[in-house]
């Protein structure tokens, strides 16, 4: 019996132990950073120049930026939870090439950006990035916000706040409290958690064009979570799913055509509707 106790005793104090630890280093596990700072022509990007965006709270937060051509939209792109803007250089060069434009901005303590990450500093600073594009001259109605992985998370509140033509989420969430409970079923995440990223409670918000690309074998964030941020979605909306795909590789599986088709089939629409507007407000 006292043996029993004693386990018992231990066994209790080490899930106190480690739901501190976890508690304490939560934002540790959402971000995974690459801290270096490299230039675009570094990495074998013509045409791309570096931004940097100075954010109300006196940081500075790097981004990769390539205009688009006439009658193209740009992306305002934010990224998953590791890497950086390098690692991300062969999807910058695709879009380019493509002739749309893009903006893709770092989070705090990414790619040579000053501070660290939250959940508050990344959508504030994603604000200030869908700004500083329409202070550039691009028009928001020619802005398309693409939230990757947890960039997701940053997209949807940004274009909730914002007025974007379009949006397309990449393994989306409906919320980093879901997938923490899924993935540490016996720590009472919930209450725990302080970087949220509650999607499915802001996407009633968004009310431009959607696009969903999902992998169906997706371990990180299942697809099931993609298809309820579907649902929960005003119209128009458009979802693709890849059955061979996993969480970051649905590009090898056709993503890239799904999207340029979608981006190509709304586009000429937009520009017709802008036409007729412009039409109806001359004398």
């Amino acid at each position: 019996m006292v043996r029993l106790k004693t386990a018992l005793i231990i066994a209790v104090g080490l899930y106190l132990v480690v739901g501190l630890a976890m508690y304490l280093g939560q934002r540790r596990l959402i971000y995974l950073p690459e801290t270096q700072r490299r230039l675009p022509a570094n990495a074998g990007l013509d045409g791309v120049a570096e931004r940097v965006i100075e954010t109300h709270d006196g940081e500075h937060v790097i981004a990769w930026y390539a205009k688009a051509r006439k009658g193209q939209p740009t992306l305002l792109y934010f990224h998953g939870n590791a890497g950086s803007l390098d690692s991300r250089s062969e999807r910058i060069r695709k879009y380019k090439n493509a002739g749309r434009g893009i903006f893709m901005m770092s989070y705090r303590g990414y790619s040579g950006s000053t501070g660290s990450p939250s959940e508050q500093a990344n959508v504030a600073d994603g604000k200030r990035a869908f700004d500083t594009l329409v202070a550039e001259g691009v028009a928001p109605h020619d802005i398309i916000i693409y939230g990757e992985s947890l960039g997701s998370g940053v997209a949807v509140q940004v274009a909730a706040a914002r007025s974007p033509g379009g949006v397309i989420l990449d393994a989306p969430y409906t919320s980093i409290v879901d997938i923490a409970a899924g993935q540490y079923p016996w720590l009472p995440v919930r209450p725990m958690l302080r970087d949220r990223y509650e999607s499915d409670a802001y996407i009633a918000s968004v009310l431009c064009p959607l696009l969903i690309v999902h992998g169906e074998k997706d371990d990180v964030i299942p697809v099931t979570m993609g298809r309820k941020m579907y649902e929960l979605a005003n119209a128009p909306k458009d979802i693709v799913t890849f059955k061979a795909a996993g969480h970051a590789d649905h590009y090898l599986y056709g993503s890239y055509d799904a999207i340029n088709a979608w981006i190509d089939k709304l586009w000429p629409a937009k520009a017709q509707e802008q036409d007729r507007r412009a039409g109806q407000q001359q004398p």
